[in-house]
């Protein structure tokens, strides 16, 4: 997800976003355990993803940007 696009949300939305993906994070890493993992690299997609969503959140925190 790119930067611009959460920007645009709200922060409710943003908070739900976040949800989602730790939700498909867990998903993701169940299934790198059980052997059942097609694409390794969504891992990573994911754990950044939900590393932008926070910075996000953190910046209208402090009222920056």
């Amino acid at each position: 997800m790119k930067v611009n696009d959460l920007r645009d949300l709200s922060t409710a939305e943003i908070e739900n976003k976040i949800d989602s993906l730790k939700d498909e994070l867990f998903n993701l890493r169940f299934q790198l355990a059980t052997g059942q993992l097609e694409n390794p690299m969504r891992i990573r997609e994911v754990r950044k993803d939900i590393a932008r969503a926070k910075t996000i959140l953190r910046e209208r925190e402090l009222g920056i940007g």
